[in-house]
């Protein structure tokens, strides 16, 4: 396995108590670099408060609840993901998911209108995502995935869409907006405000089929969404650091949440994730206190946990449902 660079020990200290809301780890159906279970003791040890366990293909509650019984120091939270794989916008499949725990729901990603019909080149010498190749091979075997749309004919959101979004409401649940265009996200995320939707994260703004111009996240952000900085999107190639650092900047760190998306067994251990992330804000000039809120108070506010004594204590859902 090639060598990464190691995070600083004050980075370690600096995002003690967070959660990463977005790793791929084993077992899925592609390689990874390591299983949940060996994993959670490791975030044990660098003082991180838990993990978001997301397959782009299948529910991971019970996979959750396996780890946190294994390492109940370690806050593991399961997620689904509403592509083909579960039935699409299939309100019943997030009802059985909050039933059994699940935290996070993404909206539909690898099977998302926007991601299906984006002509978006990466640019030279970009990684490939490892789930592109499941897609193809998909194709290749004559086995259809339907495209999964959050909007109606008319452009509206659609009513399976506000079916499964009612559904995350009752459970209180964290809405994630898997690969959908900035315009889809705009509606849905105004829909989901309406309908009582607590906490909402606009998934990587800056990845290739996204793209979101820093005006429009600025807007999202005014809605009370989240704007979440995957780490892997800039480190892969998928868009240049400072573009990365510019959104951040743009949108404030107030609206902003740290998470690594890592598990590629290219890539930089899980672990080290949020502490590289941190590393490279730092050396871009965030102050400490901006990168533990983004880090750590952001992440605990998505995963549903208690705040630490050190949070600012307005929250940024709260104001937004305000204004």
């Amino acid at each position: 396995m090639s060598h990464h660079q190691e995070p600083t020990a004050h980075a370690r200290r600096l995002v003690q108590g967070a959660y990463d809301i977005h790793v791929h780890i084993a077992p899925d159906v592609m390689k990874r670099r390591i299983g949940d279970l060996e994993l959670a003791p490791r975030f044990k040890r660098y003082g991180l408060a838990g993990f978001v366990l997301k397959s782009h293909y299948t529910p991971t509650t019970e996979r959750a609840e396996v780890v946190r019984n294994v390492h109940p120091g370690v806050d593991v939270l399961g997620a689904i993901t509403l592509n083909a794989s579960v039935g699409g916008l299939n309100p019943v499949a997030v009802e059985i998911a909050a039933r059994g725990g699940a935290q996070f729901v993404w909206l539909p990603t690898v099977d998302s209108d926007n991601q299906r019909s984006c002509l978006a080149e990466a640019p030279e010498g970009a990684t490939p995502p490892m789930w592109a190749q499941i897609q193809q091979d998909l194709r290749d075997d004559g086995i259809i995935s339907p495209t999964v749309d959050v909007l109606d004919e008319n452009g509206e959101v659609a009513t399976a869409t506000r079916q499964v979004l009612d559904v995350i409401a009752k459970h209180d649940m964290t809405l994630a907006t898997g690969h959908l265009h900035g315009d889809e996200s705009s509606k849905v995320i105004a829909y989901a405000r309406e309908r009582g939707v607590r906490r909402i994260v606009v998934t990587h703004p800056e990845f290739t089929s996204q793209r979101i111009p820093a005006e429009n996240q600025k807007t999202l952000a005014e809605h009370g969404a989240y704007l979440e900085r995957c780490l892997t999107t800039p480190l892969t190639g998928k868009v240049s650091w400072r573009l990365w650092l510019d959104n951040i900047r743009a949108a404030g760190a107030e609206s902003s949440v740290i998470s690594s998306d890592l598990g590629q067994p290219f890539n930089p251990p899980v672990e080290d994730g949020l502490a590289l992330a941190a590393d490279v804000l730092l050396k871009d000039g965030f102050s400490d206190q901006e990168v533990r809120l983004m880090v750590v108070h952001n992440s605990r506010r998505l995963a549903g946990a208690d705040p630490l004594p050190d949070a600012p204590s307005a929250h940024h859902e709260e104001e937004a449902v305000s204004t």
